[in-house]
């Protein structure tokens, strides 16, 4: 299956780096007088820092002047919290595993910048079994758009139809989705049952659940 191409997101599904990014949007947004909920929150995971800091502050009708710095600061922290603390979600191990066994092209394809992809993938040690990696961070525009997951195709020479994408927010499913590729959930817990769901072509509560048995079912839809 060597024409064939598995792209992952990451934070939310290869790290467990979502309980810190919401550590620092919402210490960030704290320093503007709004307050942020988890539910909130949980609302805009997948997009990129700067589309986050632009919904926010919109909701929260903060000025615009301050967008830089609050981008700045929320990068920042991540990244710090998620180097030091971050821990891989269960299952990494054997997805890899999985589809380097099955001669499968590895990519990524994040809404977060390469600084922190980075240090993402030095810690958990992926770098060497990636064949192409691709940011959002810089791109006009991310997750729900689908330009990260086409360009990350590009770089992997697989044509959309044949990549399967494995995503744990619901922005990142429907670019998975536009762009004409096969999309596989894993919701956080909390919110596992929520109908939204339905549009991914599968969903998992764990990688450590993902079987040949499932993967030849979704070249049947």
């Amino acid at each position: 299956m060597a024409n064939k191409a598995v792209i992952f997101d990451m934070d939310g599904l290869l790290i467990d780096s979502e309980p810190f990014w919401q550590e620092a949007g919402i210490e960030t947004l704290q320093q503007f007088g709004a307050s942020l909920t988890t539910e909130q929150y949980h609302s805009s995971t997948g997009l990129r820092t700067s589309e986050w800091i632009d919904h926010w502050f919109n909701h929260f009708k903060i000025d615009k002047q301050h967008a830089p710095e609050a981008i700045t600061t929320i990068e920042r922290k991540a990244i710090e919290k998620i180097g030091e603390k971050g821990q891989p979600m269960p299952g990494v191990e054997h997805i890899i595993n999985f589809f380097k066994e099955r001669q499968f092209k590895i990519g990524l394809a994040s809404s977060s910048p390469m600084e922190l992809i980075n240090v993402v993938l030095e810690k958990l040690g992926l770098g060497p079994h990636l064949h192409g990696i691709s940011s959002a961070g810089l791109l006009p525009y991310g997750k729900p758009h689908p330009q990260v997951y086409m360009d990350c195709a590009d770089l992997l020479g697989v044509e959309p139809y044949y990549c399967v994408c494995f995503e744990d927010s619901f922005n990142g499913l429907i670019a998975a989705k536009a762009a004409k590729m096969k999309c596989v959930v894993v919701p956080a817990a909390g919110d596992i049952a929520h109908p939204k769901w339905g549009a991914a072509d599968l969903k998992i509560s764990s990688l450590t659940n993902f079987n040949e048995l499932l993967l030849e079912g979704l070249w049947k839809k």
